[in-house]
C-alpha cells in the first residue's frame, strides 16, 4: 500500500499482505471464469477451515451508500476512507434484482436444522443476501426454525456503524427494533443478558426472546450460544 501511494494512486483502502494475496488470488480466478462459489471453496481449503462457504450468488452486487451531504459512493468508501463517520439516507445493492441464488445457497438455507441471522449489520451485511430474489422467500417458508441474534446491545452496536445506519434510516436501535426488522424471517431473537428487561416488548413485537450472554468474548461463550441457536431452531 505504500508504493501504491508512493505512484500517486489511491491506498485508503488499507489491507495486510494476506488480505491482498487473497483478493489478488480471487480476482485472478474470476477473471479466468471460475465461479465464485469455487473460488470461495478453494479459499476455504487453502485455511483448512472445515466447514462450507458458500456465497449467496456467482453475479455481482455492488453495495451502494446514499450520503446525506454528498451523493452516492460505493460502500467500502463509506465505511474505510471515511470510517463510517457520515450519516445516510438510502443504501441499495446495485445488481441484486438481476442477480440469480446459486443452487446450492438454497439447499443449504431449505436443508439445515437451524437457519442462524447472524449479529452482523442488518442493513449492509445481512441485507445484501436478503435481496437478491428468492432468497427472503427461502428463509420465510422455514419461519419457525429460523433463529436470529441481535446485533444491538444495550442500545448499540458491539462495533461498527449498525446502530447508526438503523436510526438514519428510521428504525429502531434496539432488540425491539431488531425484532420488528426480522420478526418474518425467524421465530426465535436471541439477545443479551443486558436487554433481558426488553424481552415482553421482543414478544409483542412478534418474536420469541431468548436471553443470554451473547458478546463472543472467548470460545467457551461462543460454543454456549452457538447451542442455544441450535436448539432453539430444531425445538420448533
Amino acid at each position: 500500500m505504500a508504493e501504491l501511494g508512493r505512484y500517486g494512486g489511491e491506498n485508503w483502502f488499507s489491507l495486510g499482505d494476506r488480505d491482498l494475496g487473497t483478493h489478488l488470488f480471487r480476482t485472478q480466478r474470476l477473471l479466468a471464469g471460475t465461479s465464485l462459489t469455487q473460488v470461495t471453496a478453494e479459499i476455504t481449503a487453502a485455511w483448512n477451515l472445515g466447514c462450507r462457504l458458500l456465497p449467496v450468488t456467482d453475479d455481482p452486487v455492488e453495495t451502494r451508500v446514499t450520503l446525506v451531504e454528498g451523493g452516492e459512493i460505493g460502500f467500502q468508501e463509506y465505511f474505510v476512507r471515511l470510517q463510517h463517520s457520515v450519516a445516510v439516507s438510502s443504501v441499495r445493492f446495485a445488481g441484486a434484482d438481476a442477480a440469480t441464488p446459486t443452487v446450492e445457497a438454497l439447499a443449504a438455507i431449505e436443508e439445515a436444522d437451524t437457519l442462524v441471522i447472524a449479529p452482523s449489520n442488518p442493513i449492509v451485511s445481512i441485507g445484501p443476501v436478503l435481496a437478491i430474489p428468492g432468497v427472503i422467500e427461502a428463509v420465510t417458508a422455514r419461519r419457525d426454525r429460523n433463529v436470529a441474534v441481535s446485533p444491538i446491545i444495550g442500545g448499540k452496536a458491539l462495533k461498527g456503524p449498525a446502530d447508526r445506519m438503523l436510526r438514519e434510516l428510521g428504525e429502531e436501535a434496539t432488540v425491539v427494533g431488531i425484532a420488528r426488522r426480522y420478526r418474518e424471517l425467524a421465530a426465535t431473537l436471541v439477545i443479551d443478558e443486558v436487554d433481558a428487561h426488553l424481552i415482553d416488548e421482543v414478544e409483542a413485537a412478534g418474536m420469541r426472546a431468548i436471553a443470554m450472554p451473547t458478546i463472543m468474548s472467548e470460545p467457551g461463550v461462543a460454543a454456549a450460544l452457538a447451542r442455544a441457536c441450535h436448539h432453539a431452531g430444531a425445538s420448533t
